[in-house]
């Protein structure tokens, strides 16, 4: 874990002798801001750097071109703190800035235009406004489709994704499907004992679930748990849903 408060406390100072030396406006102290804001947020503590971070944004809006780089930067920091606090719509907004920004300067397949799509499908799904979550993630799938190896762990998160929305709308079998998907990737890109492959294993015996295959889904969560068990410790929200899981299970066979 990192020294914050000392981190914290050096970036001030930096920031202190900046003011002395450049204009209320200059981008190094748009960063000075942008990194105390960092620090805020490694910290937990989201209102100051949501702060910090809209001087940031303040500082470049000043001095920045509208299409330059860190603006963009700056919209998806305040978009994933307003995410993180789950105010959803102002979270929104700051992604679809974002998203409209890096559209006028990046190829139409970059994978920084995927990551927007990803959250502001992750916002739509938190909302439960499921079609237009599918629509985003559908979009950061066909990106990372061309613009990455088959292998990518980015990737297996898209189907991941998609599959996490049809498994809420009740769609099991294409759930299945886009799961299926990301195990696949993840079991040849990830260690036999990545946590991530004990979250794959886990949706897939969450949808058997479902679907009533018992047996599969205790395979499926017993997979998950031995993983868990070798990767993370004792008290990980992880593994304890997984261990639940199994063991509801093996109660109702």
């Amino acid at each position: 874990m990192g020294d914050y408060p000392k981190a914290l406390s050096y970036y001030e100072k930096s920031l202190t002798i900046r003011k002395q030396s450049f204009a209320s406006n200059h981008p190094n102290l748009g960063a000075s801001y942008n990194n105390i804001g960092l620090v805020y947020y490694k910290m937990g503590d989201n209102l100051k750097a949501l702060s910090s971070y809209e001087k940031t944004l303040a500082i470049q809006q000043q001095s920045l071109p509208a299409n330059h780089p860190d603006l963009g930067v700056s919209y998806v920091n305040i978009g994933g703190l307003y995410y993180s606090m789950k105010d959803y719509p102002k979270a929104l907004s700051y992604y679809e800035k974002a998203l409209a920004l890096k559209q006028q300067s990046l190829p139409a397949n970059h994978p920084d235009l995927a990551l927007s799509y990803v959250g502001i499908g992750n916002v739509y799904y938190s909302m439960s406004d499921y079609s237009k979550a599918l629509s985003s993630y559908e979009k950061a799938l066909v990106i990372r489709q061309h613009s990455l190896s088959p292998n990518h762990p980015d990737l297996a998160m898209s189907y991941n994704n998609i599959g996490s929305v049809y498994y809420s709308m009740g769609d099991y079998s294409k759930a299945l499907s886009y799961y299926e998907k990301d195990l696949v990737i993840r079991q040849k890109s990830l260690t036999s004992n990545h946590p991530d492959l004990g979250a794959s294993y886990s949706h897939i015996g969450r949808v058997h679930e479902k679907l009533n295959k018992n047996s599969k889904a205790q395979s499926f969560y017993e997979r998950a748990v031995q993983i868990g068990q070798q990767s993370l410790s004792t008290n990980d929200p992880r593994l304890q849903k997984w261990t639940t899981n199994l063991e509801r299970m093996k109660k109702n066979l």
